[in-house]
């Protein structure tokens, strides 16, 4: 780690606790500055509050004093969720302090370089692959951000012999100030997030963060298949790297339907990849690129897509049964998602869908409904997903009560050759504490079939 002084004996707020206030709090503890804590939770409730009064760091609860910065403060340090509408943060920002995330944290005290993952969609598969292949590869990764441990929390302990590779959100993004990754990745865009950044070009502002200090020196990895992600990266000073499934390029990583190019020349045959779906092939292009520039060899990329089958509870494959294969997307939590998910497939669907009744429309996803050939649905959603369903002439429609029921019932529905499918459009809160859980029961339940 390096020691920065830059903190020492400065008076910083951390707004916010969960994993990256704590993180941020115990590091800056650390670094010399005198740390407040400001947590909505009370403190009898709050045993990180309570953790880090005990390591002698002052701990604010239960409230969010409205004076609160007329203590002095002189740099904020927010927890990633917390909107700029909060009173606290608008306060600070009309008094000129600084307003960071501990993503601007780990870049300045991290002797390891940082390769960088953002997007609407696809950003945990792709900096999940990126780790995978540069682990086989013998690059010593770490990995960090949105998909597991706290970015600054690896970044003290990473050496500039490894590499941190991290998935990074736009509220993160929004809290930088010199953060740049050696190497960023830009997935895709699609409308997302509105409710925080207003509205999609305050939240692309935010995406493409990620290469705003970038320099020559340093390669921005982006989607030529979307005009917006185009024009976005022409504002970077990066080397760009464009990837595109529409046809071989001359320059980037393209593929066409059997071949995957590097730089205009053939570098591997897409059969070997076991990830299914075309939105996975950009995840696959996006990863490959990041780790040919980083001299990742061939050999360690093309062992991790032989055998990747997909993050936990996103088109992740299960199992073989009886001739089916059975995929969990518990993760799709709204329609966009499902219907990637089923445009992944090109043979007849068993989709087991429904959850908590938010009141959207199912409208989005008649196109991708063709090869459904029968649905199992459940939750409060249920005789609406039916009726959706029989809107668009499939015929075989079966409600379950929970998530193992459904399975048995998607099993006996299904026949040899076909998906059976997991991919609610809907959030998991009417029946289970989150999509992980019911993703879990599905897998569950799916190795019990006999």
């Amino acid at each position: 780690m390096i020691h920065t002084t830059k903190f020492q004996h400065k008076k910083v707020l951390v707004l916010g606790l969960a994993k990256s206030g704590v993180a941020a709090s115990l590091l800056l503890h650390k670094l010399g500055a005198f740390v407040t804590v400001n947590d909505a939770k009370p403190f009898d409730e709050n045993p990180d509050a309570q953790s880090l009064l005990k390591k002698g760091i002052t701990v604010i609860c239960g409230r969010h004093p409205e004076d609160l910065l007329d203590e002095g403060f002189e740099l904020v340090v927010k927890n990633p969720g917390i909107p700029y509408t909060n009173p606290i943060v608008k306060d600070a920002l009309s008094r000129k302090l600084p307003v960071i995330t501990e993503i601007e944290l780990a870049y300045l005290i991290s002797e390891a370089p940082m390769i960088g993952i953002t997007g609407t969609n696809g950003k945990t598969t792709t900096t999940t692959l990126i780790f995978e292949m540069l682990k086989a590869g013998g690059r010593h990764p770490k990995i960090a951000g949105n998909i597991g441990t706290v970015a600054c929390s690896v970044a003290e302990k990473a050496a500039a012999d490894e590499v941190i590779v991290t998935e990074l959100s736009s509220f993160q993004l929004m809290g930088i100030d010199q953060f740049k990754p050696k190497i960023a990745v830009l997935t895709n865009l699609y409308n997302a997030h509105l409710d925080y950044h207003g509205t999609f070009e305050e939240y692309a502002k935010a995406k493409f963060g990620i290469t705003k200090n970038q320099t020559e020196e340093d390669y921005l990895i982006f989607n030529k298949d979307q005009d917006v992600v185009v024009e976005w990266a022409k504002e970077s000073r990066a080397k760009k790297i464009p990837f595109s499934i529409q046809g071989r390029m001359d320059e980037g990583i393209s593929a066409d339907e059997t071949t995957i190019y590097w730089q205009g020349e053939p570098f591997l045959q897409r059969e070997i990849i076991a990830l299914p779906g075309k939105h996975n092939l950009q995840n696959v292009l996006a990863a490959i690129a990041a780790c040919n520039l980083y001299g990742c060899g061939k050999e360690a990329i093309e062992e991790v897509l032989k055998t990747f089958s997909g993050v936990r509870h996103r088109t992740q494959f299960v199992r073989e049964w009886k001739g089916r294969k059975i995929y969990n997307d518990s993760k799709a939590t709204n329609c966009l998602a499902t219907k990637v998910a089923l445009e992944a497939f090109q043979q007849p669907i068993v989709l087991i869908a429904g959850g908590l009744d938010r009141g959207h429309s199912f409208e989005e996803l008649r196109e991708a409904m063709k090869n459904v050939k029968a649905v199992v649905a459940m939750g409060e959603t249920k005789h609406r997903f039916i009726e959706f369903a029989k809107s668009c002439n499939i015929g075989t429609c079966e409600i379950a009560a929970n998530i193992e029921e459904a399975v048995e019932k998607a099993a006996e529905l299904s026949a040899s050759g076909d998906i059976i499918l997991l991919s609610p459009a809907c959030a998991s809160w009417d029946q289970y504490k989150s999509f992980e859980v019911r993703g879990d029961l599905f897998i569950e339940a799916a190795m019990k079939l006999s």
